[in-house]
């Protein structure tokens, strides 16, 4: 009978593989917004939308871990992150001087802050220059939505802009569509989506107007943020936040996060 002696180095590494395959994966609880279409969203009771996506196929690829995907309001998921009663959420912004106890993931995906008007508008304006061009009209926002617009702000103080803010991307668009307001502001492709909604569902009529595009304000880019470091309760943290980030950095580079994208708002 034949034995075989592995080196000291060699048998290390061979017992820290056998060791690997045989422990089962961490569990844990990512938490993400539940009201946030087409990005992050609760329909029939699951999580869904492009981030939800990127996060599921990036977790396919570290089966180290066994995620939960669960809903939360967005205050209170930012609360929750904050405080570390949350593990993770995403998509925060990485805003400059705030949220301190929180680390963030490379950016997941960048959202575009643009503003769309009616075809009345667009054939009575040039909407070549943002503000100056569009003063006077009156302008759509979703109830709550932030604009990190400088010239916006000030076009709004001097009452240059009138703002008419409702809740939901779908009622300011039939708002728009119908000449109620001029202009729409929203993230790019939060407002494709629910035009393309709108087509499916057959609400779309011929005595509509139709939008375009006329200018873009800003960028913002969403993340996967951690709650503060917990070394009793979650160990594994940075193992998960050095993973998670070399996926994601391997989907930017092929192409998986667009076609996640292309698939949600097909052009």
């Amino acid at each position: 009978m034949i034995k075989t002696i592995l080196p000291p180095a060699a048998l290390c590494l061979f017992l820290a593989s056998v060791a690997v395959r045989a422990a089962p994966p961490q569990p844990l609880t990512i938490y993400g917004d539940d009201g946030y279409p087409p990005y992050s969203y609760v329909e029939d009771g699951q999580m869904k939308g492009i981030y939800t996506d990127i996060l599921r196929e990036a977790l396919r690829a570290m089966p180290q871990y066994q995620v939960r995907l669960l809903p939360v309001p967005w205050k209170r998921g930012v609360l929750m992150m904050q405080a570390g009663d949350a593990f993770a959420l995403y998509p925060p912004y990485k805003l400059a001087g705030e949220r301190p106890t929180v680390t963030y993931s490379i950016p997941l995906l960048t959202e575009h802050v643009v503003v769309f008007c009616n075809q009345d508008v667009a054939a009575r304006r040039p909407l070549a220059s943002w503000p100056l061009d569009y003063r006077g009209l009156r302008i759509g926002l979703n109830a709550g939505f932030l604009v990190g617009d400088e010239a916006y702000h000030a076009a709004v103080k001097s009452g240059a802009l009138v703002v008419d803010a409702v809740k939901g991307t779908r009622s300011n668009l039939l708002k728009l569509m119908r000449g109620r307001i001029d202009c729409y502001i929203n993230d790019r492709l939060s407002v494709q989506s629910e035009l393309q909604r709108l087509h499916g569902e057959g609400q779309l009529v011929p005595s509509m107007l139709a939008v375009r595009e006329t200018a873009q304000l800003a960028s913002q880019q969403g993340y996967l943020g951690y709650g503060p470091a917990l070394p009793a309760t979650a160990p594994y943290r940075a193992d998960f936040i050095a993973r998670f980030n070399a996926v994601i950095a391997q989907m930017q580079r092929s192409g998986a996060i667009a076609r996640i994208v292309e698939r949600a708002v097909p052009h």
